[in-house]
């Protein structure tokens, strides 16, 4: 599974695979209906998606259907997705990581979003799954496509060509455990977010109001010694002495505003 999908996306389309094909590793991805893969000339995921879709038509009278790759995509299926998803193009390579792509928009456009935000419930869900993949079965009565049909039976019950292949009771099982991952998921990104600390912008030390008031009144205590203790008249060791005291403070006090340290570098 490509790991951009998301957690319970992921877990879903496992099972979905799994289902349509009857296995979840890689060779599912090279799966043809009927598991007729071993006549091709070269492995599915080997061709690129206009290859498959020129092949589908000779597959439908062949085998009795042009479903093709892990998820069983039908020709429809793949000529509409080339319409409809952005960047998509012909000479793409049908590899399992393009396969899980394409099989992720179907599950978006089935309403997978709706279904983990609550707004779907789990029965509307099987059903518009069902209508998607006809080896899954609906999880209560309702209209199929040809048929009224009951729990655990497949959408298309009755046309002669599809089943259920999976219990409903599995399904449900598997869509509980997707809503699980999905707050589980929720819950992880928001306790990242409230690790994370805003940086706190640095302020030049030229705009801190305490750097200004703590140099001018070391200047002016400067200036004041010299007026009010007439140091001119006392011993030079005694005047430097004096005035390393004055010029040690200031610098230590101007040293300790935030914005100065962080000028320097220094750790607080």
């Amino acid at each position: 599974m490509t790991k951009t999908v998301p957690q319970g996306a992921a877990m879903l389309l496992d099972f979905i695979r799994e289902a349509e094909v009857g296995s979840k590793g890689r060779a599912s991805y090279d799966v043809i209906y009927g598991h007729n893969q071993g006549k091709l000339t070269k492995p599915l995921t080997e061709m690129t998606i206009a290859e498959v879709i020129r092949a589908q038509k000779g597959w439908a009278r062949a085998h009795g259907s042009s479903a093709a790759g892990g998820y069983q995509f039908m020709r429809a299926t793949l000529t509409g997705l080339l319409k409809e998803v952005p960047g998509l193009r012909g000479e793409q390579r049908f590899d399992p990581a393009l396969q899980d792509r394409l099989a992720l928009h179907l599950l978006n456009r089935r309403g997978f979003a709706g279904f983990v935000s609550g707004e779907i419930s789990p029965v509307e869900f099987a059903r518009r799954l069902a209508m998607e993949w006809a080896s899954l079965p609906v999880l209560a009565e309702s209209q199929g496509d040809r048929q009224r049909i009951r729990r655990g039976q497949s959408y298309y019950a009755g046309d002669g060509l599809n089943r259920a292949l999976v219990r409903p009771e599995k399904l449900e099982a598997v869509l509980g455990a997707v809503l699980v991952a999905r707050e589980a998921e929720a819950d992880r990104v928001g306790e990242e977010a409230a690790l994370v600390v805003p940086a706190r912008p640095r302020k030049p030390v030229s705009r801190s109001g305490r750097f200004w008031t703590w140099l001018l009144t070391a200047g002016g205590t400067l200036v004041t010694a010299l007026k009010e203790l007439n140091l001119v008249a006392l011993d030079w060791r005694v005047q430097l002495a004096i005035l390393a005291v004055i010029v040690g403070f200031a610098v230590y006090a101007i040293s300790s505003m935030p914005a100065v340290r962080d000028a320097l570098g220094l750790t607080r």
